[in-house]
Order: C-alpha cells, then structure tokens, then sequence
C-alpha cells in the first residue's frame, strides 16, 4: 500500500489534459464571461436565522469578478413591523355595571385611587391605561372589587375594554366592564 503522500503526488502528476493550463490563462468558462461581458452567476448568501451565530467562513471567499456591481437580492417576503406595547396612564376610568336581577346598566366614572360603591359592590381603581394615538383605541383598567354579601366572589386584575372576555368578575348579580379611560 502506498503511503499518503505518494497517492497526493500521483494524483497532481496523472492529472487530466483539461485540468492543466499554464499559470494566467483562464479557465474555459472564465474566458466566455470575458468575452460576453457577463459576470459569472452567484449565489448569494442566505440571511441568517435569527438566534444564529455568525461562524468564520471555512474558505477564503472568492473576489468578485471585475465589472458593473450587481444591486444585492431583495429579502423574501414583506418586512413585518411590530409595534411597542405601549400603553399611556389616565386620571379616570369608566366602568360600566349592569345589574342582572333589574336589566339596568350605569356607567360610572371613578378617578384611579378612588372607590364607588354601588349596590353591595366595592369597586376600587387602581390604574388606568389608554393607547397611543398611532395604535388601535383600546382602554385596560386595574380593579378590585369586593361584594358585602357573605360567599360573593370578589375581583382583582386588569380588564381590557375591547376584550371583555378575557378577565370577567364572576358574580352572580352584577356584570362589570371597562367602558374607556380618560
């Protein structure tokens, strides 16, 4: 069995017609482009991932040929934006109360670090948020909110005006909502 080294050298020695040129002389399809004045085709490198981590090229890149700059490829797909979640404090919050047992409703207006009390409900606000102008209007209230009947369930937490249903105050006689924040 031949060494390693001897394999190399025969394969540089015993290498082909095509593969051997005299040093300068371009390649075959090097000496097309020339001739046409078309740069070669290449591909461009993907955008990376986000979370990757930029590696050392494993080759030295190639330069680019001589010639008018190609502009570089547009990224594939529309560019998304996404908005702060930015939300501004008010003074007063408007909470609307329906009373199941009459089927009445009454907003009431209740400045933040102030509690109303209506009916057997204590409602307390304890913050008040809007959006900003440039964002779609919605409004999000803190409440706590207790009931002086014994075994009522009370509340803590923040509602949304424009998602109602995604924190609701479990009571059997009253239903609470956030009507706006100013």
């Amino acid at each position: 069995m031949k060494p390693l080294w001897l394999a190399l050298i025969g394969l540089t020695i015993g290498a082909p017609a095509w593969a051997q040129r005299p040093p300068g002389e371009a390649a075959p399809l090097q000496q097309q482009w020339q001739q046409d004045g078309s740069p070669p085709v290449q591909q461009a490198p993907l955008p990376p991932l986000p979370g990757d981590q930029p590696s050392a090229p494993d080759v030295a890149p190639t330069p680019a040929p001589a010639g008018p700059a190609t502009p570089a490829p547009a990224p594939a797909g529309p560019a998304t934006m996404e908005r702060p979640n930015v939300w501004i404090p008010a003074r007063i919050a408007k909470v609307r109360v329906l009373d199941k047992v009459d089927a009445q409703t009454e907003t009431l207006t209740i400045a933040v670090g102030q509690s109303v009390v209506f009916g057997s409900l204590t409602i307390a606000v304890k913050a008040c948020v809007v959006r900003p102008p440039d964002q779609p209007a919605d409004a999000a209230a803190y409440l706590t909110v207790t009931d002086s009947h014994p075994d009522a369930p009370g509340f803590a937490g923040w509602m949304l005006e424009n998602e109602p249903s995604v924190s609701i105050m479990q009571n059997p006689i009253y239903d609470l909502s956030v009507a706006g924040c100013g």
